[in-house]
């Protein structure tokens, strides 16, 4: 059985990253969930998401252009 693919939504609004996370699950994929720019990065890093859905407007520590940079840096998974 082959595994589904992974994506990380990034989203500090809950009830937009659980509606992106419904629908994709229907899809067939596997989503993991992060609501700041740091956590992002850990699930990116352990997890090596097929693709990031990113918000740009994160809360608190870094933004998410800034998510995105460091994961360009590592990566080439799409964003």
């Amino acid at each position: 059985m082959q595994e589904e693919p992974v994506v990380v939504v990034v989203e500090d609004e809950h009830n937009i990253a659980d509606l992106v996370e419904l629908y994709l699950r229907r899809d067939g994929y596997r989503v993991f969930q992060a609501a700041d720019g740091e956590r992002a990065l850990e699930v990116i890093r352990d997890r090596r998401p097929r693709l990031v859905v990113l918000d740009v407007g994160l809360p608190v520590d870094i933004d998410g252009f800034e998510v995105c940079r460091r994961v360009r840096a590592a990566s080439d998974v799409p964003v």
